[in-house]
């Protein structure tokens, strides 16, 4: 999006619920703080990835910053640039690689020491605060207990037992949660112009997260890449073990391996439900002749086996070092012949 573009969008401004999808509760604590001038020197916005963490942290800078009558107004020079992630009184601090190190918290204190250039406040919004390392997570606790008169720190993280104790303590918790499918339909279909078969897809595969139905909708190779991995899965449930273990073999140096699994994970997940005779909360809607036909022809002590060999696999590869495709051949074995 050009500048002038982001310009035009942003002077429409956000509405009532802050331009979020979802998170009433929450975008009416925060404005409610906002009005009587009861802001916390700290917020910690918790819930699953592409929930809306990030979004309401941003809309929170913007509203504590805005210059026009009804924060965050989104056509105001300080919403714009925070927006564009541009502010020069807004630090975004996230990892580079795998964790969060204590020379991004030691750049954090140095920025919050000094005054506002321009804004009323200076803020650091610290994504995935869950990937601090334990001396950045030091580092980051004592800015907590002593921060500057203007400063104001946002974090977020996919729970708050992620982090440590002390520093949970010293942030106001905003749990944001799953927001319902039909929610998420209706702002595809009014927002982006999602034809209606397409929305009600996207909404169910998005399992909540708003940030992910709307990257979905904006970008049609997300669809695309699923379908391919749906695909090879199909194909290799159907072969015996050698070719598994050379599907295995592949898989372990695929790029983006990750999310090859959750799509594997959500998959099974429906035939499961499927299994035991349920209909609700499906996400691959899409696929459901397909799914009620595995359901009915593997059972479901079968399909479990297949869903916790899937979720381990994906918890290994992500937070052990796991030789990943012994780890993936292990997994195939336990996966039912189709």
């Amino acid at each position: 999006m050009s500048g002038s573009d982001a310009t035009m969008e942003a002077m429409s401004g956000y509405g009532d619920n802050w331009g979020l999808i979802g998170h009433e509760w929450a975008v009416n604590l925060l404005a409610g703080r906002l009005a009587t001038g009861h802001t916390s020197h700290a917020y910690l916005f918790t819930g699953p990835a592409q929930v809306g963490k990030t979004t309401l942290a941003l809309r929170l800078a913007q509203a504590l910053n805005c210059t026009g009558a009804n924060p965050p107004c989104g056509g105001c020079r300080a919403c714009w640039l925070i927006e564009e992630r541009a502010h020069p009184d807004v630090l975004f601090v996230e990892a580079e690689g795998a964790s969060l190190k204590i020379d991004a918290i030691r750049s954090l204190q140095g920025f919050l020491t000094l005054r506002p250039f321009e804004a009323r406040y200076r803020i650091a919004i610290i994504l995935r605060a869950q990937e601090t390392t334990p001396s950045a997570a030091d580092a980051l606790l004592k800015t907590l207990e002593e921060p500057p008169p203007a400063a104001r720190l946002f974090l977020t993280a996919d729970a708050a037992g992620s982090l440590l104790p002390t520093i949970v303590s010293r942030c106001q918790v905003i749990p944001l949660r799953t927001v319902p499918v039909a929610q998420i339909e209706a702002a595809l279909r009014e927002q982006s112009g999602c034809p209606p078969e397409e929305a009600e897809l996207l909404a169910h595969l998005s399992a909540g997260r708003p940030g992910w139905a709307l990257s979905a909708a904006r970008e049609p190779q997300i669809l695309a890449q699923r379908a391919e991995i749906i695909e090879q899965m199909l194909t290799v449930l159907q072969a015996n073990r050698t070719a598994r273990f050379q599907y295995a073999e592949g898989l372990a140096r695929t790029e983006g391996l990750e999310n090859v699994l959750a799509v594997w994970q959500s998959w099974w997940r429906d035939a499961m439900l499927l299994s035991e005779g349920s209909r609700a909360r499906l996400l691959n809607v899409d696929h459901l002749a397909t799914l009620e036909q595995v359901a009915s022809h593997s059972g479901p002590e079968e399909i479990r086996r297949a869903v916790r060999a899937i979720r381990e696999t994906l918890k290994n590869i992500t937070t052990t070092n796991v030789n990943t495709r012994l780890a993936l051949e292990v997994m195939l074995l336990d996966m039912p012949y189709l």
